[in-house]
């Protein structure tokens, strides 16, 4: 499956979308996305920059209104911005559409977890800044990888059995690695994290081109109540599904390499997706972590997840 891209509206719908594509804007000139936010509120609230895609020069601008998005695009499409240095920006209205898989309908993708409605489903963009991304995947490189059917994964704290699809509380690989100190002392101290708990296990998980993640809720007995995933090196979707009562569901509900059988097949479920950008952390909790399966569809991008976990029993 491609990654979800950002569109031209049909004519016409142009100032119905709060989304602006644009263009020599970014990290790799300079642009940082606290700077490019503040730059374009002036025309209304910003909801949030995102990287359009991995060049680091072009961006989505999206608005809360789609008036503030048309009035940004006729103030500043084509001429200098004096608030990004005077750079000439190059902007188009845009929509964002996710691509079709395997003949199944669209899913509007949203950018924000809290369009989804889903109950302790929490997405926080730019949690690290890009110099910290850099850092963190030079020291993941520099860990033992384990190979599994289709990618290479690292566990730390616990290690996580894939043939019983459980923590093993016996084999404690010690504390976890000392380069993700940061991010549990940036969880500990967030005033917007619902929950806290001993955070005690990390898996990182590497997605070479072409490979996603069959949907599946992880592992009841081996994890507690959060899961913190932090996506490194791309972007991209992640779809969540609900299965109603009596129809299809995966036969293991747990982290599996393992293909499910024909999941498009089933009417009664409710389907959702959102874009998750580059240094974002996603929480899963209560009904979003023990009710709705969660699926990365596949994709051309190189994507390395940290997967933070709270371990239940203790050996």
């Amino acid at each position: 499956m491609v990654m979800p891209r950002f569109v031209r509206p049909k004519e016409g719908d142009s100032e119905s979308s709060p989304n602006l594509y644009v263009a020599n804007c970014g990290p790799a000139v300079g642009l940082q996305f606290d700077t490019i936010v503040s730059a374009f509120s002036s025309f209304g609230e910003v909801k949030g920059v995102y990287a359009a895609d991995e060049s680091g020069a072009r961006v989505i601008v999206s608005f809360l209104e789609p008036a503030s998005a048309h009035s940004a695009f006729i103030a500043l499409n084509g001429r200098p911005c004096p608030h990004l240095g005077g750079r000439s920006l190059h902007i188009r209205h845009s929509i964002l559409q996710p691509p079709s898989s395997r003949g199944m309908a669209s899913v509007p993708v949203s950018l924000n977890a809290s369009d989804l409605n889903i109950p302790g489903l929490y997405l926080f963009h730019d949690f690290i800044s890009a110099v910290e991304e850099e850092q963190l995947l030079q020291a993941v490189d520099t860990g033992s990888w384990i190979s599994l059917s289709k990618r290479r994964v690292q566990h730390y704290g616990y290690k996580f059995c894939y043939d019983t699809r459980n923590v093993d509380t016996k084999q404690h690989l010690g504390a976890l690695p000392s380069f993700v100190s940061f991010i549990l002392e940036r969880i500990s101290l967030s005033p917007d994290i619902p929950e806290k708990l001993d955070l005690d296990q990390l898996t990182v998980n590497e997605y070479p081109p072409g490979v996603g993640l069959s949907p599946h809720i992880d592992t009841h007995s081996a994890f507690e109540g959060l899961i913190f995933s932090l996506s490194l090196a791309g972007p991209c979707i992640m779809e969540f599904r609900r299965y109603t009562a009596g129809s299809w569901a995966p036969k293991t509900a747990s982290i599996s390499d393992t293909e499910v059988e024909n999941p498009n097949s089933c009417s009664e479920v409710s389907r959702k997706a959102v874009y998750l950008p580059p240094r974002s952390m996603l929480l899963l909790s209560g009904e979003a972590r023990c009710a709705w399966h969660h699926y990365i569809p596949h994709h051309k991008l190189y994507v390395q997840v940290l997967n933070v976990y709270g371990c239940i029993a203790k050996a």
